[in-house]
């Protein structure tokens, strides 16, 4: 009988560790509600990002975390959006990584105008130390960075004429992102550069208050920019990583597990929403030209002259980056370059 009861006991405690240790192991992801907002359109590569992400983090957490997503700049511009995540107004953003040279003036290097070629030579900056030192430098700064998705290359379009040359430039009022750089770059080439929030670019072109902008060819199509601009040049005159953060006071309520599976979230969200973004940049030409558009493509002794008249530019902003990790992203881009 004795025997009976301990050996009831037993299997009665080993089911009670069971219960309560499956118990602390679903504990371990809690239910939380993440804001997820950025100013990409409905429909471009930066939104389908997004709702990758989501959907990855309600697989992985089994609908514990839920992600709400905000796009088209519905809670406002990426300037907003850094301040937005400090204060925990918003948990997550996506945004253009030099627009952080606010925080920290080495994340002015991603922004130096035509230092990339192609794609492979930016994700070897941006997905090695280069790129994690920058996230690095945000910590103080109450943001927490988790990788890079990518806008693409930015490319000119006008609603006058079609620029063919450096000369073509002059004059023209160009909006450009709200960063020094930007502001410097189109100066530098002779137009009047007007820093504007992406949300408050369409009607800017519409009403004329500005001749032009400069975006990826896929975010041109899906805010629909063709309808205001009749001029598209293909300069790639620079490579827009997007840095893919989320504020520091929330990261700090999640444990362990739950900063793991949005981590992974963000990387793999990553890998689709870059295919999808250069997939999309040769569709989105070939559609802007159907739609109307005229297309013009730099010939190569062209850029070579839109090089050498900001080279100054480049020099200036160069200044501002620790030179041990401007060294470090050169080495690497000319690594990738010789492995092409």
């Amino acid at each position: 009988m004795r025997n009976g009861l301990s050996g009831f006991l037993a299997g009665a405690l080993t089911a009670g560790v069971l219960l309560f240790g499956g118990a602390a192991a679903a504990a371990e992801i809690g239910a939380h509600t993440m804001k997820l907002a950025s100013a990409g359109a409905d429909g471009s590569p930066l939104a389908m990002g997004m709702a990758k992400f989501a959907e990855i983090v309600k697989a992985k957490s089994g609908g514990k975390i839920k992600v709400q997503l905000f796009t088209n700049g519905v809670l406002g511009g990426d300037v907003q959006m850094i301040s937005a995540l400090q204060g925990g107004i918003v948990e997550m953003t996506v945004l253009n990584a030099g627009l952080l040279a606010s925080l920290d003036d080495s994340f002015v290097l991603v922004d130096l105008p035509f230092q990339f070629d192609t794609p492979r030579e930016a994700d070897a900056v941006m997905d090695g130390p280069v790129g994690k030192a920058l996230l690095d430098k945000l910590s103080p700064k109450g943001l927490v960075g988790l990788g890079y998705w990518e806008l693409g290359f930015r490319q000119l379009t006008n609603s006058r004429h079609p620029v063919a040359s450096v000369e073509d430039i002059a004059g023209l009022k160009i909006r450009v992102v709200q960063s020094p750089i930007y502001i410097d770059l189109f100066n530098t080439l002779g137009a009047n550069a007007v820093p504007l929030p992406f949300p408050e670019v369409y009607t800017a072109l519409e009403s004329r208050t500005v001749d032009g902008q400069e975006n990826p060819a896929p975010s041109i199509l899906t805010a629909k920019l063709n309808e205001v601009q009749k001029y598209l040049t293909l300069s790639n005159h620079m490579y827009n990583p997007q840095a893919v953060l989320i504020g520091a006071k929330f990261w700090n309520r999640l444990n362990e597990d739950e900063r793991k599976l949005i981590q992974d979230a963000a990387l793999e969200a990553r890998d689709y929403e870059r295919n999808v973004s250069r997939e999309q940049a040769g569709k989105a030409v070939e559609e802007l030209q159907s739609r109307g558009m005229v297309v013009n493509e730099l010939a190569p002794a062209e850029i070579e002259k839109f090089r050498a008249k900001i080279q100054p530019v480049v020099e200036k902003f160069s200044q501002k980056v620790d030179p041990a990790l401007l060294a470090q992203a050169r080495a690497e881009i000319a690594k990738a370059r010789a492995a092409q």
